[in-house]
């Protein structure tokens, strides 16, 4: 499915197919796939990456645009009970287009903070990663209190099943991890490589900001992972005894 977008106001806001410079395609059909390699020259297995959730995340240049495969958490919900996971996303900077490509029918361009004051393209692109962020910093909270719900129930009761869902916190937390350092490799080839993609002081300023940002994420989810470690340890040991 295809949704066309352009910037009007400083704002990313929807249009017709074909008037808007920024192309979102969630599970693009084998029509939509052919215009991507066909007619926008991308990559065929670049395109199956931004579709594949165990891709990690890369930049790569190629002649008419640069290729970006970058990781977010999955939305949440009860069908994956307590697991967490990555997907990826694909983004496609041109000079006249930013196309986007994901698996899932998430929201990309919702919220009134996270896409206000643009003036370009690339800036958009840094918004999107940006927003990854935020939304990696929601779910590690998230982890944070049904690990210690979990864990308060473990105080009553051993049964196996709590002590499983700790185990699968642990493992979401294994892939978070991965997935941020991907991301925090992606940013800083973004920064050594600015002047080659033609990032504005704003954009650049911006860019600084993000990395500070994915790495104290990568940092809080080292800690949450290192707290839930040790907790299982401790509960494990005690359930032996």
């Amino acid at each position: 499915m295809r949704t066309d977008y352009q910037i009007v106001g400083g704002k990313v806001v929807e249009c017709p197919v074909g008037e808007g410079g920024i192309l979102l395609f969630i599970n693009p059909a084998e029509e939509e796939r052919r215009y991507l390699i066909d007619t926008l020259n991308v990559d065929d297995h670049t395109l199956a990456s931004a579709l594949d959730p165990d891709e990690q995340a890369r930049l790569e240049f190629e002649d008419d645009h640069i290729a970006i495969i970058f990781k977010r958490p999955k939305n949440y919900s009860h069908e994956d009970e307590i697991v967490f996971k990555v997907l990826s996303t694909g983004a496609f900077l041109f000079k006249d287009k930013l196309v986007v490509v994901i698996a899932d029918d998430a929201p990309m361009f919702d919220g009134a903070k996270s896409f206000i004051r643009l003036e370009s393209l690339a800036g958009v692109l840094l918004k999107l990663v940006y927003r990854t962020i935020f939304h990696f910093l929601g779910h590690l909270k998230g982890v944070t209190a049904i690990s210690d719900e979990i864990e308060d129930k473990i105080q009553t009761s051993q049964e196996n099943r709590y002590l499983m869902g700790l185990f699968a916190l642990e493992k979401s937390l294994v892939y978070y991890l991965n997935a941020i350092h991907s991301n925090q490799m992606v940013l800083e080839k973004l920064r050594n490589a600015a002047a080659r993609i033609g990032f504005t002081q704003e954009e650049l300023a911006l860019l600084d900001d993000i990395l500070i940002e994915n790495n104290q994420c990568l940092k809080q989810a080292e800690i949450h992972s290192n707290i839930l470690a040790l907790s299982l340890i401790h509960i494990s040991q005690g359930i032996v005894r």
